[in-house]
């Protein structure tokens, strides 16, 4: 049982925690490790990228924390369980896992032929949290200590928008799904201490800005109630929250992180 804070001190601290983000070379994920290394945890970037991978690992070390690169391929099982052995032998344990990494597509769903589209994108972003929990989280139930679990979801697991002139099925799919695993996985993973929340964000700089019409930012920052796009390391910061003791009653939700798109999206 993780007890609850009794005063402010150290509530929202995630010094000397083990994190494992995955796709944390770039985009939102790094934003995401910064946030940690920032604020005095270790953290384990999980992604394919092995240049990239390396030097952002190099980045986070800055802060003064264990940071470092595990080539891995959400995708693949085989390859999520060989990163986690790695992890686990330089961690020892492990106290938040984020599952991050995902990819987008555009296009309608009839003209993905053989739908080789809808595969990958399923593959990466609802297989990929599957294979990186199946691989973590029963050691993190053998360590006794708790933990949690962050999945990267998206406002667009909740709502269609633009979905005629921008049709994005496989990726809207594998968020909508991702937010039901996330709150079964919570019921699943309770007894142990082990909490299992997503976030959703909204318009974030990305490496999936590539993806959007060149009119999107200045349609979409007009609408929004908040008149501008998020930082990845927002994101990273809402992480950081929910690891910390702060957090620690926080379990089943998707936390819509999105400028108030949705209210009038």
């Amino acid at each position: 049982m993780i007890h609850p804070i009794k005063d402010m001190k150290d509530a929202f601290s995630v010094k000397g925690q083990n994190v494992v983000v995955t796709g944390g070379n770039r985009g939102i994920g790094l934003g995401i490790g910064r946030a940690y290394a920032e604020s005095g945890a270790n953290v384990a970037i999980l992604c394919r990228g092995v240049e990239s991978g390396r030097l952002a690992a190099e980045g986070l070390r800055r802060h003064g924390t264990n940071c470092f690169f595990v080539h891995c391929d959400v995708g693949d099982a085989t390859s999520v369980k060989a990163a986690a052995d790695e992890v686990f032998q330089r961690f020892g344990t492990v106290d938040a896992l984020v599952n991050n990494a995902g990819v987008s597509t555009v296009g309608r769903f009839l003209d993905d032929k053989d739908m080789a589209e809808w595969h990958r994108v399923i593959n990466v972003n609802l297989n990929g949290p599957a294979h990186a929990m199946h691989a973590i989280v029963p050691r993190m139930i053998a360590a006794g200590k708790g933990g949690c679990v962050i999945n990267i979801s998206s406002i667009g697991g909740q709502s269609l928008g633009g979905a005629l002139t921008h049709p994005m099925p496989p990726y809207h799919a594998s968020k909508a799904a991702l937010d039901m695993f996330t709150r079964n996985m919570a019921i699943e993973f309770g007894d142990h201490g082990i909490r299992v929340n997503g976030i959703a964000p909204g318009p974030t700089h990305s490496d999936l800005d590539k993806d959007l019409p060149p009119d999107a930012f200045e349609k979409i920052s007009k609408l929004m109630p908040m008149h501008r796009f998020a930082e990845p390391i927002e994101i990273g910061a809402l992480c950081v929250f929910l690891s910390s003791p702060a957090g620690a009653q926080i379990t089943g939700t998707v936390i819509v992180h999105d400028g108030g798109m949705l209210l009038v999206g």
